[in-house]
């Protein structure tokens, strides 16, 4: 589950460098949406992993 915050992590921190770094105009709504969306999938996957590590001890 660990893993899957960090790839939702990379996604969310290279949407960001687009959409908010204005390299590209026609997408940055798009890569700003993408942005929240997996920074959203983010805090759920920890959220998870945590509850998940929680029930094993």
């Amino acid at each position: 589950m660990l893993v899957w915050s960090l790839i939702f992590f990379a996604i969310a921190i290279i949407a960001a460098l687009f959409g908010f770094g204005g390299a590209a105009s026609t997408a940055t709504s798009i890569a700003q949406f993408i942005f929240y969306i997996f920074a959203i999938l983010l805090a759920l996957s920890l959220v998870a992993s945590f509850i998940q590590s929680a029930r094993r001890k």
